[in-house]
């Protein structure tokens, strides 16, 4: 899964084809055309507060009179970037408020990382382990708490509607906790090469699930899972346990990172279908 000394999505991994390219790259042209059609959106850089400081976030929304669902993107290890900003901007257009928070609020505001990063560079990724120990369940469960209340004080946030939240990589337990602890709120959780979802400490993810009333998406990367083929098992075995529908699916070809633009892994077909189960899940479970 996600390993804590090496992201694979910003990494190459000779390991994984890209066998499963021609067979997606139908169900991608068809997504990609209308996404690319995009509504303009409000982008805005805001401030927090939570109960251990304040959270540098990127806010999107809709142009225009209206209100709309909202939704809290995880980013994966990296945190708010770029790449995120765009996901933020390109599901705002779809009429969603997004908010993308930075994970490592706590100890440095984003970008947390200079130009040139090189995960493939231990020095590199040394500089992410002390931000990462930021990170904790206790403190996700308050900052996903503050990041909802924040986003319904926005007049823009339709809050008869149900709250969504997505997460990469070590974003993916994060979007499970937030389900979690907000379960009146959010409806709608969905995972991409998330890792840790099912551990044997008190505090995995999975032990979440009893008290979410959420709909599970959960996007398998193909070396994740032949890394670990029991996990995905073990997941659903306890999203069934707690009465949550769900999909988990293993993404044939796909590498750990897929859906992350600018990464050696980027899987612009996979990614495309993943973003269209995204568009699905919301669309059922926040309208």
């Amino acid at each position: 899964m996600c390993d804590d000394d090496i992201h694979q999505g910003l990494i190459h991994d000779p390991t994984v084809s890209r066998r499963a390219f021609g067979l997606m790259t139908v169900v991608a042209a068809s997504v990609a055309g209308a996404a690319r059609a995009a509504a303009p959106v409000v982008e805005k850089d805001v401030e927090i507060k939570t109960p251990d400081g304040t959270a540098d976030a990127a806010l999107y929304y809709p142009e225009g009179k209206g209100s709309w669902p909202a939704v809290v993107v995880w980013p994966d290890v990296v945190s708010l970037r770029p790449v995120f900003r765009e996901m933020g901007r390109r599901l705002a257009a779809e009429g969603y408020v997004v908010l993308v928070p930075n994970l490592y609020y706590r100890a440095k505001k984003a970008p947390v990382v200079e130009s040139g990063f090189n995960f493939a560079n231990p020095d590199d990724r040394a500089k992410i382990t002390p931000l990462r120990a930021t990170v904790t369940p206790e403190g996700t469960d308050r900052d996903a708490v503050a990041y909802i209340a924040f986003l319904d004080s926005l007049p823009q946030t339709n809050k008869k509607k149900k709250v969504g939240t997505q997460g990469y990589c070590m974003g993916g337990p994060l979007a499970f906790r937030t389900a979690g602890i907000s379960p009146s709120r959010v409806a709608a959780v969905a995972s991409f090469h998330g890792g840790g979802l099912v551990t044997d400490a008190p505090t995995s993810p999975h032990l979440t699930l009893p008290q979410s009333k959420s709909e599970y998406l959960i996007c398998v990367a193909d070396n994740d899972d032949k890394q670990d083929p029991t996990a995905k098992d073990k997941l659903k075995a306890a999203l069934d346990a707690a009465k949550r529908p769900n999909k988990i699916e293993v993404y044939t070809g796909a590498a750990h990172g897929w859906t992350v633009k600018g990464s050696q892994v980027y899987n612009e077909p996979a990614a495309e279908k993943a973003w269209a189960e995204l568009l699905a899940l919301y669309k059922r479970t926040l309208a």
